[in-house]
């Protein structure tokens, strides 16, 4: 069975597609067996493409997308291995949403995976009101938190 992880950012539409796509793009590209998505916090976009400069940054940097935002539920708890929060505020919002322990422990913060990040200061900035340059710091702070994840993922792959 396929190791599953899940982006969760505020409305889907920014930075989890983004983060899913620079996954996607690694996981593909060094044949893991991983399935990877993303969903937001909240309903706004639900339906929505992604942002078109989310689309753009990816696709400047070589990375594909395609996207459809969605909300999380939490009946979808148990198809995740790794839930991945990209601040703080939706690691609250996941985990008030767990059933149990043993959902919220799949629950991280992706710059947790970001050996230089500041561990005072683990959020991902959202861009949504910003420019070109707060997309492309997204897209920077999700390429660092990379191989520590992708390292996190291929561990767990090798218990399985």
């Amino acid at each position: 069975m396929s190791y599953r992880v899940t982006f969760v950012c505020t409305g889907n539409i920014c930075r989890s597609p983004m983060a899913e796509w620079v996954l996607r793009h690694h996981v593909e590209e060094e044949g893991l067996d991983v399935e990877v998505d993303s969903s937001g916090t909240g309903n706004w976009h639900v339906g929505d493409d992604a942002d078109a400069r989310t689309v753009q940054a990816l696709l400047r940097a070589g990375y594909r997308s395609a996207h459809v935002a969605r909300q999380f539920e939490a009946a979808w708890f148990d198809r995740y291995d790794m839930i991945i929060a990209l601040d703080k505020g939706h690691a609250r919002a996941l985990r008030a949403m767990a059933p149990g322990t043993e959902e919220r422990e799949k629950i991280r913060l992706l710059r947790e995976f970001d050996p230089a990040a500041d561990p005072g200061d683990l959020d991902v900035p959202d861009p949504y009101y910003g420019g070109v340059a707060d997309f492309d710091l997204v897209l920077e702070q999700v390429e660092a938190a990379m191989p520590g994840l992708l390292d996190e993922i291929r561990a767990a792959l090798k218990e399985d």
